[in-house]
């Protein structure tokens, strides 16, 4: 896994941000059931999320280019 969001290529973004959705969905599920043994841990994925997307937006209009 690579240190950074910066380092990594679109492919990886998108995968990464599966991941973080896969997870994001089973604490909320767990918060609703009322088990969830870190609470912060949802706003922290919820950010890294939001982290992601940004970073794919900025390929969708050129600012960054695909690693090659």
């Amino acid at each position: 896994m690579k240190n950074s969001y910066k380092d990594m290529t679109l492919d990886e973004l998108m995968a990464l941000k599966e991941k973080l959705h896969r997870e994001y969905f089973d604490l909320r599920m767990g918060r609703v059931l009322g088990h969830v043994e870190n609470p912060l841990a949802v706003r922290t994925i919820r950010r890294n999320i939001a982290r992601v997307n940004t970073r794919i937006r900025e390929f969708e209009l050129g600012i960054h280019q695909a690693a090659k």
